[in-house]
């Protein structure tokens, strides 16, 4: 069967969120996920539109856009793309106004779908009437010729009357035949936004399609219902489902003005429209939509009909309901709403881009004022209440809203998605996670110093990533995935793969200890030329160039010496020294080549704070983003308990401790005994300065922290980790200490 729109977009998640914006509008469409799939299916029917998902099609072959152009020259394409890549589909011959940017906007894509779909299926009611007529009506005498004209006039008449009365009747019944049960309202579960909360309650952000939240009649206040009345429906408590009384009045207006400027439907026959019809203007729509409206009168109270209306209004900006609305025009939740509040989002259905407040502002504060008026006149407010009302300004355009801890929220968003899908977004779920704000705002403002103190000595440009595990849970309570989220949402903590540098060698001696070494043993530190299987031969270097003979793990780890800890690696075995990397919770690909015990092999930031928290207690900890999940109705969904797995005994424990103790007290993190407590880690610097790592934990909380360059390029001379990272991680722990 041929459909209005193919969505191609490779992510499951986004192109489901495509159709049900699509559906929501009552247009057919089909979600492709392959290049040969679209071109198998677009060969067959071609669709009205074709929207082109961008993002995530990784093998950036975009050709497949100019030849649908050519193939399909009726077929509107529309592209979805970053800013930076609207040239090239205009180039191919996308118009400019067809290329939408992320993130999905689903009011511009509808807006545009519509925009398109219509031009190109506009079609027109054509009524064909065939009228035979034939008959043999008379017998008899027909010599006189008026009584025989009569007679057929007459006949005439009758017949067409017949015909009018059954077609008018067949063409109600054919109408509604195929009403839907309005009993569904009983079962009526909207798109509704999940939010997403802090360990302690605090609102981070909220995850929709169309933003909604649903609230109960009894928390709806009596002067917001009234509100609502007064300009939709004034007799709304007196008629049945259609008020006869304002049709006709409509009808007499309409004629005066020789155009439609006022309309006749109910706040009922509005619901009925909004949950059961679609989009269209037809006489067969209207027939139902009253039959319909006679139904829900009929079983519901009119207590329950205003509150499903208000629940489902569509209010501009995204938002559907008057929760939602009040939140987004006012920062208020909808009992807390005033006179003129109430009489502003009553105003705003009618048209929400005319009488927003953000964008018409002088519209909307006329058309609020009229609304304050007509709940005067009506009776439904008081003279001291109407000229108070009168006197509120309206809100004025807030900036767009930028929601709490926002790498974080991505990264849960992107967990959440792999188990919830798409009714991730219209489910109504809340979602408690592990995040401390008071945490988060530290780390926040670590990082942003940071800057400005690398800005002091002419070191610019540069990025940083810094993390916070709890110990005991293996909760995440802090995460700054670079210094600007809203320049740039690549995530630094859980994204970027980096070389660790020396950070990556405790991992090392974890291996020489569960193998029979002891923090005194000794090892030589003298310069070696190793020939390994595959490469060239390789001569490790200390980052000072000198060399100490024979020293004890001890000291190798705490000075950090590149050439002790290659030697270690060697006797060790590379392969003992991965295995006890995947111990403690290392997932990525560590090489079983000499180099990687420096580092060499790639790792995130996040899987590095968690393997350091094994160091800590000896435990496996797999991160944990959130607590508990509940529904709308506010039963439990999802409950995370941590799982404990000991994975290092005591006396491998002690040893670690013993080692990385020393890095602070003698090593290279020196400058973190400022803290005046206990406190282990290491440092790391990777080549050419291109990395700075400082891991470390106390006993409550481990916490990692990078800086670099998203191009690998030098973060600048000398900038290695005990000068550009442990000054960061030192400032944060500071500032936790007493929390």
């Amino acid at each position: 069967m041929a459909v209005a729109v193919v969505v191609f977009s490779i992510d499951k998640t986004r192109g489901n969120l495509l159709l049900k914006i699509l559906e929501s509008d009552a247009l057919k469409a089909k979600h492709i996920k392959t290049v040969f799939d679209l071109e198998r299916t677009v060969s067959k029917h071609a669709p009205s539109i074709i929207i082109f998902d961008s993002k995530y099609h990784f093998s950036k072959n975009y050709t497949i856009v100019g030849t649908l152009r050519s193939k399909l020259p009726k077929s509107a394409i529309m592209v979805l793309c970053e800013p930076y890549m609207e040239h090239i589909f205009t180039d191919m011959g996308v118009r400019s106004d067809m290329c939408m940017a992320d993130p999905l906007d689903p009011e511009l894509i509808l807006a545009k779908v519509r925009e398109v779909y219509f031009i190109k299926n506009k079609s027109y009611l054509r009524l064909t009437t065939f009228l035979s007529i034939a008959y043999n009506l008379f017998t008899g005498d027909t010599k006189n010729p008026y009584l025989s004209f009569a007679k057929k006039v007459l006949l005439i008449f009758a017949l067409i009357t017949s015909l009018t009365i059954g077609g008018t009747g067949g063409f109600i019944l054919w109408s509604i035949s195929d009403l839907p049960k309005v009993q569904l309202l009983e079962q009526y579960t909207p798109l509704e936004s999940s939010q997403i909360f802090s360990s302690n309650g605090e609102s981070l952000a909220e995850v929709f399609v169309e933003r909604r939240r649903f609230v109960p009649s009894y928390k709806i206040p009596e002067h917001v219902k009234k509100a609502f009345i007064a300009v939709e429906d004034i007799r709304f408590y007196k008629h049945f489902g259609i008020d006869i009384q304002r049709i006709v009045k409509a009808f007499i207006e309409n004629m005066r003005a020789g155009t439609i400027v006022q309309g006749g439907s109910t706040i009922t026959q509005q619901l009925a429209k909004m949950l059961f019809l679609k989009p269209e203007k037809s006489l067969s729509r209207k027939v139902k939509e009253i039959a319909i409206a006679f139904q829900i009168e009929g079983r519901y109270t009119k207590d329950e009909i205003l509150s499903l209306y208000l629940n489902q209004a569509y209010f501009g900006s995204r938002t559907y309901g008057i929760e939602a609305a009040s939140s987004t025009y006012f920062g208020k939740k909808t009992e807390d709403l005033t006179v003129a509040d109430a009489a502003l989002l009553a105003a705003i259905p009618k048209a929400p881009s005319t009488y927003s407040p953000f964008k018409e502002p002088q519209r909307s504060l006329s058309r609020r004022n009229t609304v304050i008026r007509l709940m005067y006149e009506n009776g439904l407010i008081t003279e001291n209440k109407y000229k108070e009302a009168l006197s509120e300004p309206i809100p004025k355009h807030v900036e767009k809203t930028r929601y709490k801890a926002p790498y974080f929220v991505e990264y849960i968003k992107g967990v959440l998605e792999q188990k919830y899908g798409d009714s991730l977004y219209t489910s109504g779920l809340k979602i408690y996670t592990t995040i401390d704000m008071n945490m988060q705002k530290t780390a926040e403002k670590a990082v942003e110093d940071a800057m400005e103190a690398f800005a002091k000595r002419g070191v610019k440009g540069v990025q940083a990533a810094l993390l916070t595990v709890e110990i005991k849970t293996g909760e995440i309570k802090a995460m700054v995935g670079g210094t600007d989220f809203w320049e740039t949402q690549f995530n630094r903590a859980t994204q970027a793969m980096r070389q660790p540098g020396s950070s990556f060698k405790p991992f090392v001696y974890l291996a020489a200890f569960r193998y029979g070494f002891k923090p005194g043993d000794t090892i030589e530190d003298r310069e070696v030329t190793y020939f390994q299987k595959r490469g060239e031969p390789w001569t490790p270097h200390n980052y000072t160039r000198k060399y100490y003979g024979t020293v004890t793990l001890k000291s190798a780890l705490a000075r950090s010496l590149n050439v002790a800890t290659v030697s270690l690696a060697n006797k060790v075995g590379m392969e003992r020294v991965v295995e006890s990397a995947r111990l403690v919770g290392i997932k990525s690909v560590i090489h079983q080549r000499l180099p990687s015990a420096l580092g060499a092999s790639e790792v995130n930031l996040l899987e590095l704070v968690c393997a350091y928290c094994a160091f800590s207690d000896g435990n496996l900890h797999e991160p944990i983003s959130y607590k508990q999940i509940v529904n709308r109705y506010g039963l439990g969904v999802e409950e995370i308990t941590p799982v404990i797995k000991p994975v290092l005994d005591n006396s491998t424990l002690e040893k670690m401790h013993e080692v990385l103790g020393a890095v602070v007290t003698e090593g290279t993190a020196q400058s973190a005994k400022s803290l005046n407590r206990v406190v282990y880690g290491k440092t790391g610097t990777t080549d050419d300065y291109a990395d700075a790592w400082f891991v470390g934990f106390d006993d409550k909380y481990a916490v990692g922290v990078w800086v670099g360059r998203d191009d690998h390029t030098s973060i600048g001379d000398g900038e290695a980790g005990s000068k550009a990272a442990l000054p960061l991680w030192i400032d944060f722990m500071k500032n936790i200490s007493f929390q």
